[in-house]
């Protein structure tokens, strides 16, 4: 199975960015080679087909405005894009601009390998929301600035449930157990068609772990930087996966662990081979786009049947972010300044990168908004109510928690472990990486 991140790998790059960082002094401001003349700026980012068109679009846009600055695009999938970003950084090659997630701001930031964005004069944030500011500061520094918020969500191909006859749950109300029902309902329903179609997906990443720790009074980071979860509450976790297979709800073990690492639109969700699947609110056009049916949104279950219950939460959807080590640093920022504030490049982008905290952004495409995003929009705004508050940002030593959580759910899957084996293991490792990077 792929890994988001290798461990090892970005411990490496992490060790050579702050050692090259002390070695180098003023990295944070423009370098000599920012003479105003024609430069090369690097752009990475993952991302779909529709974020990938939608960014070259920005991308064409920025350089009509400045002649002097070309962006070298360097698109890429989720699946490959860390270790890349790790290989990149530890030969003291990383891109310019740096599309950047919460599970490694403070693993790249807090070792050196970000720039301090509060430092750069070029960059407004003054429409920016504070709480979206905050989620990009590591001990007081920002090394990212949010693209915009969203939540992990339950997505329904409602066309399967209406082949199938099996009606959409009411998402505030239903439990684990009538989430589990209804996908085995649908793949009953799918086999009785001779189809093989899965009612659900698993749901195993670190912010699945998340919103589970949530609903029993936890989280998957605690505020002082440790694991902020009980052993009991990961077994569970496992035990629900496990549930899910055993119930025929989901696919099996070898088909849904190459799902895992498959690409938005090769997910066996969105080639309409699974009724109901996690993802991000703002990747419910992606999902649309490639099923060309409607997508739904629902709230996650709880094991009370109480929305209040179900431990969801907001969550910056990714971050901009610049090399420490740029020799652009002035030009790679003026970038990052058009992407968070060009209205122009707001209503390109829409929400694909989830919805802005720019208020005047928000404002500006509202009228451009599809169905889905609309929906998507209310979405969020009808959970607010029912948020427990937001989680304690992942600390230094903790980006490689999700391969960990999807390598003992593969073994769980497998039955090559218990579920309380799994969480057994999994703590242990957690906790041995987040220990380890506090010594260096």
């Amino acid at each position: 199975m792929k890994t988001p991140l290798r461990t090892s790998m970005v411990a490496k790059a992490l060790a050579t960015a702050a050692t090259v960082a002390l070695l180098a002094t003023g990295c944070s401001s423009a370098s000599s080679s920012d003479s105003g003349g024609n430069v090369t700026v690097r752009f990475t980012w993952w991302g779909n087909d529709l974020r990938n068109k939608q960014t070259q679009q920005v991308i064409d846009a920025f350089q009509a405005s400045h002649p002097n600055i070309k962006i070298q695009a360097e698109p890429g999938v989720w699946s490959s894009y860390w270790d890349k970003l790790a290989t990149t950084t530890a030969a003291n090659d990383s891109p310019d601009v740096i599309q950047m997630d919460q599970a490694y701001i403070a693993e790249y930031g807090g070792r050196g390998a970000l720039l301090d964005l509060s430092k750069q004069g070029n960059i407004d944030t003054s429409k920016i929301d504070q709480d979206a500011l905050k989620s990009g500061q590591v001990d007081g520094k920002q090394y990212g600035l949010s693209t915009g918020q969203n939540a992990k969500a339950v997505m329904v191909n409602t066309k399967m449930f209406q082949d199938y006859g099996v009606p959409i749950p009411d998402d505030k109300t239903w439990t684990w157990d009538d989430y589990t029902k209804t996908a085995a309902q649908i793949a009953a329903a799918a086999a009785k068609a001779g189809q093989t179609n899965y009612g659900s997906s698993y749901s195993l990443t670190d912010s699945d772990l998340n919103t589970w720790a949530m609903q029993h009074g936890e989280s998957l980071y605690s505020a002082d930087g440790g694991l902020g979860f009980k052993e009991a509450t990961a077994t569970s976790f496992f035990e629900n996966v496990l549930n899910l297979r055993n119930k025929g709800a989901a696919a099996p073990a070898n088909i849904a662990t190459e799902d895992i690492s498959a690409p938005v639109e090769q997910t066996l969700f969105a080639t309409g081979k699974t009724a109901m699947s996690w993802w991000w609110t703002n990747q419910v056009n992606a999902l649309q786009s490639a099923l060309k049916t409607e997508v739904k949104i629902l709230r996650a279950p709880s094991s009370t049947g109480s929305a209040k219950d179900n431990g969801m939460s907001y969550k910056p959807s990714m971050f901009w972010s610049v090399s420490s080590r740029s020799k652009h640093p002035k030009e790679a920022s003026e970038v990052v300044n058009y992407l968070l504030n060009n209205l122009d490049a707001a209503k390109t982008i829409l929400t694909e990168r989830g919805f802005p905290t720019n208020s005047e952004v928000q404002t500006a495409i509202d009228p451009q908004l599809t169905p889905a995003d609309k929906a998507a929009a209310a979405f969020l705004k009808d959970i607010k109510p029912d948020l427990k508050g937001v989680p304690p940002v992942p600390p230094t030593g903790s980006s490689g928690v999700q391969a960990l959580i999807q390598r003992y759910s593969s073994d769980v899957l497998f039955d090559r472990r218990s579920p309380s084996d799994a969480a057994k293991g999994l703590m242990q490792e957690a906790k041995d990486m987040i220990d380890s990077a506090r010594k260096k």
